[in-house]
């Protein structure tokens, strides 16, 4: 019995290299697990079901191998992925999350986040993110030509480096008292999340307890991932791309 957990792939046709990577992952260390979990940022843009992509259909028949095998995948939104969708989930065999997702990790109360959302201090991103995960907002993003939402996520990418380039680096970490805030509010000892790409494992005090944040890497220099199994400590693992 295995749990896998890994976020922030940002699979792009411009990035072979993480693609291959996957895809070895996806051969040699997923079809012992019984449930992976993606949180987040698998793709490093996505612009609505309705596209269908080489690389797009490459990754859904990936996940849909390992769905057939019987390992349980679930997908969680991030922030270059908020418009995944169903019908992207119904074609990988994958189950689509909610971001917090509470689950009981073999006994322990674990907290799922992709973690965009606990970076309270970047003030200018969470109201874009307000914007941007509102339903009305999606829908009518939705509802344009599908080559107008291609040009639609460069702009938002442009965008998004040269704003992210002059922001301090603790603005784009998350917010300490916005995590204990959250794990007390779910009750939990644990949370998992990517988003920052600062993998590392931090202790801390909940509900005057101790508890721990697991944070995921991103897939640009390496693999990252973290595994679970009965009576052991989740660990986070990594091998070069």
């Amino acid at each position: 019995m295995t749990t896998l957990f890994i976020s922030d792939l940002h699979l792009e046709e411009s990035r072979p290299d993480i693609t291959g990577a996957f895809l070895r992952f996806m051969n040699e260390e997923a079809p012992r697990a019984e449930h992976l979990y993606i949180l987040g940022d698998f793709f490093e843009a996505w612009i609505g079901d309705d596209e269908h992509t080489p690389l797009q259909e490459q990754v859904a028949a990936a996940l849909r191998t390992l769905s057939g095998n019987g390992t349980r995948i679930f997908l969680m939104h991030g922030n270059r992925d908020f418009l995944l969708g169903e019908d992207f989930c119904a074609r990988a065999g994958a189950t689509l999350l909610d971001d917090p997702t509470l689950i009981d990790l073999y006994g322990t109360p674990t907290l799922l986040m992709h973690g965009d959302s606990l970076c309270t201090a970047d003030v200018e991103y969470q109201k874009f993110r307000a914007n941007m995960r509102n339903p009305k907002t999606q829908k009518l993003i939705l509802a344009r030509p599908l080559k107008d939402r291609q040009q639609m996520a460069r702009q938002l990418r442009e965008m998004s480096m040269a704003t992210n380039s002059d922001k301090a680096e603790d603005i784009m970490d998350v917010t300490p008292d916005e995590v204990v805030r959250v794990m007390e509010a779910h009750d939990v000892p644990r949370l998992i999340h990517g988003h920052t790409h600062r993998p590392a494992e931090h202790t801390l005090k909940v509900n005057n307890k101790t508890a721990k944040r697991i944070v995921l890497g991103d897939w640009d220099k390496n693999l990252w991932w973290l595994e679970a199994n009965p009576g052991l400590e989740p660990e986070l693992k990594k091998a070069p791309l």
